[in-house]
C-alpha cells in the first residue's frame, strides 16, 4: 500500500535503482532549465527588450535627415548591442536600408537576411528589399524569387501586387516574357486596387507580343 511507503524507503530505492536515479536527475535538470529560461525572460530579456525599443530612434532620425553615414554608425551600434531584441532587429532593418542608399547592396543583404521580426509589415519588406538588392546587382533570377515570396507573404492589396509587378519587370529583363505574362496576369486577376492596375493591360500586351516573336 502507498501509505506504508516511508520517506526512507524512497531514499533507499533511489540509492539502489540506477535508472530511477538517472530519470530523477534528468527531470530535475529539465525543471532547472525551464525555470532558468522563465527567470531570464522575465528579469533580463524583457527589460532589455523594452529598453531596445527606444534605442534606434537616434539612427532613424539621422536616416530621416539623409545623414546616411551617421545613421549607419549609430544603427550598427544598436544592432550589436540589442541583437535579437525587437529594437535591435528594427535597427538592423533600417541599417540595411541605409546601406542601400549608399549602393552597398551586399552589405544590405547581409543585414536583411538576419532580420527576424514578428511584425508582418517589416517581414514582408525585408524580403522585398532583398529582391531590390539582387535586382540592383543584376541577379534577376534571385530577385524574382524574393519578390514572389514577398508578394505571397501576408497577401494584401498593396505589397502583393507591387512585388509581383517588380518580379514581372525582372522577368522582362531576363527576356522571359512567359514568366512576365503570368505575373502581370496574376495582378490583373487578383488585385484590382493596385495603383498601376489601369495600365497593367499595357504590360500584358507588351509581353504577349514578345512571346509571339
Amino acid at each position: 500500500m502507498l501509505e506504508d511507503i516511508t520517506g526512507q524507503d524512497i531514499k533507499n530505492e533511489f540509492k539502489k535503482n540506477k535508472t530511477l536515479r538517472m530519470v530523477s536527475i534528468g527531470v530535475g535538470a529539465v525543471v532547472l532549465i525551464i525555470l532558468g529560461y522563465f527567470l531570464y525572460k522575465q528579469f533580463i530579456w524583457k527589460p532589455a527588450n523594452e529598453k531596445s525599443m527606444d534605442s534606434y530612434y537616434a539612427g532613424l532620425n539621422y536616416a530621416a535627415k539623409d545623414s546616411t553615414n551617421q545613421a549607419i554608425s549609430e544603427l550598427s551600434r544598436v544592432v550589436k548591442k540589442y541583437d535579437g531584441k525587437v529594437g535591435g532587429e528594427l535597427a538592423q532593418f533600417v541599417l540595411a536600408r541605409q546601406h542601400m542608399e549608399k549602393g552597398e547592396f551586399k552589405k544590405a543583404l547581409e543585414e536583411l537576411q538576419d532580420v527576424n521580426v514578428d511584425d508582418q509589415f517589416v517581414a514582408v519588406y525585408s524580403i522585398g528589399l532583398q529582391g531590390d538588392c539582387y535586382s540592383e546587382m543584376g541577379n534577376y533570377k534571385m530577385a524574382i524569387e524574393l519578390y514572389e515570396e514577398a508578394a505571397h507573404t501576408n497577401e494584401n492589396e498593396k505589397t502583393s501586387p507591387e512585388y509581383l509587378f517588380k518580379a514581372g519587370l525582372c522577368a522582362e529583363e531576363m527576356k522571359n516574357p512567359e514568366k512576365a505574362h503570368a505575373l502581370y496576369n496574376e495582378i490583373k486577376d487578383n488585385y484590382r486596387d493596385f495603383a498601376n492596375y489601369k495600365t497593367i493591360d499595357k504590360y500584358i500586351a507588351r509581353v504577349a507580343n514578345q512571346r509571339k516573336k
